[in-house]
């Protein structure tokens, strides 16, 4: 038979009075202490104790001890009423400012890209504030895995979530290495990549993602074949710059060995276009000030601040670097 384990309604009523009682050895002044008369301290340590089944004050007209019971009582009572008070301060200090420990669930790719500037900006800002990051490639549940938020591009993220725009939209950039470029004919239709090696991407769901592209109106899913399949963009991204073969990866990515001339962006008229990168919560409960701060820190951060424009700066120099 399944038992019911319950607090009883009312188990902590009387415990203050009592401890109060307890350490001025006064209802008088133990009522003054607590904003209360002397009559209503008498009456809720009779409740108390009423429910306790004991005597725990021995009163005379002159004084007020305590009995064992109230020695027993005390012993055990007064550590934990301290415990409990001291976490409602800690309960009521985290909804009331920036502090403790926020979590979040974030794609190793958008770590360089997005991630960086932001949590080295905040950590200045809200040094209270601890942060993790759990890079993972896996869509989690925010809440059955304790997280805060979490950071993931548009198409992904569940339409019951509140979204933060952390990036403009951008490209998905099919990418090659000068070398890999030198052996092989440099594609020009999508069709083009049946004679190419292509670097490919498992999904979390354990299947291998075509490369999706736009023909004209007409959005393109191209099944590829290769010699390495990975399970994030930046391990794609390092083998395209060896030359293993070639990448389909997010723009901003890409934009650094695009600018520095160890890879080149190909098929640009077919890239397909994503939403951008956004940070996401639930939003179905309260926001706590920790939360908060970052969405606003994020918020600033995104646009083109200037004092630290870092992440539309990055996003600018991959957009000259296609463009040249």
């Amino acid at each position: 038979m399944k038992q019911n384990f319950t607090v009883r309604q009312g188990a902590l009523d009387g415990v203050e009075a009592f401890l109060s009682v307890a350490q001025h050895r006064s209802f008088r002044k133990a009522a003054a202490a607590l904003g209360v008369t002397p009559s209503a301290i008498s009456q809720t340590v009779r409740v108390l104790e009423a429910r306790v089944g004991a005597a725990l004050f021995v009163r005379t007209t002159r004084s007020v001890g305590l009995t064992e019971a109230g020695e027993r009582f005390l012993l055990r009572a007064k550590p934990a009423f301290e415990e409990l008070v001291a976490a409602s301060d800690v309960a009521r200090d985290l909804g009331q400012r920036p502090s403790g420990l926020l979590r979040l669930s974030v794609p190793s790719a958008a770590v360089p890209i997005v991630l960086e500037p932001l949590i080295a900006s905040f950590c200045r800002a809200y040094p209270e504030v601890e942060v993790e990051i759990v890079a993972s490639p896996e869509l989690v549940d925010l809440a059955a895995e304790g997280f805060d938020a979490g950071v993931r591009m548009g198409q992904f993220i569940a339409a019951d979530m509140v979204a933060v725009r952390l990036t403009p939209p951008f490209r998905f950039e099919v990418v090659g290495s000068p070398d890999y470029l030198h052996r092989r004919n440099r594609p020009e239709r999508i069709d083009d990549l049946r004679d190419h090696a292509c670097l490919r991407m498992r999904r979390s769901n354990g299947s291998i993602a075509p490369w999706p592209f736009v023909d004209g109106n007409k959005a393109v899913e191209a099944i590829v074949s290769g010699p390495l399949i990975a399970h994030d963009y930046p391990t794609l991204l390092g083998a395209a710059i060896q030359g293993v073969g070639l990448a389909q990866v997010p723009g901003p990515l890409a934009a650094a060995p695009i600018a520095d001339g160890r890879l080149q962006a190909l098929l640009t008229p077919f890239a397909v276009t994503t939403p951008g990168v956004f940070l996401y919560h639930s939003g179905r409960r309260q926001v706590l000030p920790k939360l908060r701060a970052f969405i606003e820190h994020v918020k600033y951060q995104s646009a083109d601040a200037p004092s630290d424009g870092t992440i539309a700066r990055r996003l600018r120099e991959f957009e000259r670097a296609n463009k040249s």
